[in-house]
């Protein structure tokens, strides 16, 4: 199943059952084409915090000449970074690199702590797409990474959410900008499995309900132009798409 999160005509805010064949969303009798003007498309969950996986792909890490991590590299953007499918990104202004990042997402289905790997998928609700778009300028001068990752509307979400029988578990990863694949991978490529990332994070942390894990991204991030349009599609989820502007 997929479900998306919308507003509707009368600016109630819905969460209702997407059908990928005819790209319509249901709530109710209420059925509505995904591209419908009259409706809002938001970011398929609400969370209380984005946490993210830095360098989650050998050669990822490689090509920004950084070492594979020996346990799961932990980062957080706040709500604040949240954009959904069809936005305009705006970037800070005044930078001269900003970066595509596609991810493969993880939503939490309940509020969870010290979950071991064995039991990590009775706590999954389902997964989605994302853009770690990301501020290379500060994020090569900082270590905590706030000014370089967790600026507004840097986590672009969406556009759905497919729960767990729906994506492969080698589902592929791709991103293309302006129509150009720019990123293709897949998550039998990650160095530190969903299971694995929920057991290291709920020891230091609460997972609440709607939640999501960004589990990191392949090789092939680039810079991103001002009126870019960019793709990230997952495998059984769909495709994010969203424009960026850059001042």
């Amino acid at each position: 199943m997929h479900y998306a999160r919308f507003r509707d005509p009368a600016g109630s805010i819905r969460k209702g059952r997407y059908d990928p064949e005819t790209e319509t969303v249901a709530f109710g009798d209420d059925v509505y084409d995904f591209d419908d003007p009259e409706i809002d498309v938001l970011p398929p969950v609400d969370p209380s915090k984005i946490v993210c996986i830095g360098r989650n792909y050998a050669e990822h890490a490689a090509e920004l000449g950084n070492d594979v991590p020996d346990r799961p590299l932990l980062f957080l953007k706040g709500p604040n970074a949240l954009a959904g499918h069809g936005d305009t990104v705006t970037a800070p202004e005044g930078k001269d690199r900003i970066d595509w990042e596609a991810e493969f997402v993880v939503v939490i289905g309940e509020s969870c702590k010290d979950v071991a790997a064995e039991d990590a998928m009775d706590v999954v609700e389902g997964f989605t797409c994302m853009n770690d778009v990301s501020n290379r300028d500060d994020q090569n001068r900082e270590q905590n990474w706030v000014r370089g990752k967790a600026f507004d509307n840097s986590a672009p979400l969406g556009p759905v959410v497919a729960t767990p029988d729906e994506v492969p578990d080698e589902a592929s990863v791709e991103l293309h900008v302006n129509g150009e694949q720019k990123q293709d991978g897949h998550l039998g490529q990650l160095i530190f499995d969903v299971p694995t990332l929920i057991e290291e994070i709920t020891t230091y942390l609460t997972l609440e309900e709607g939640d999501v894990i960004a589990t990191g991204t392949p090789d092939g991030v680039g810079p991103l132009s001002d009126g870019d349009t960019v793709e990230v599609t997952v495998e059984g989820v769909g495709t994010l798409e969203h424009d960026v502007r850059i001042p």
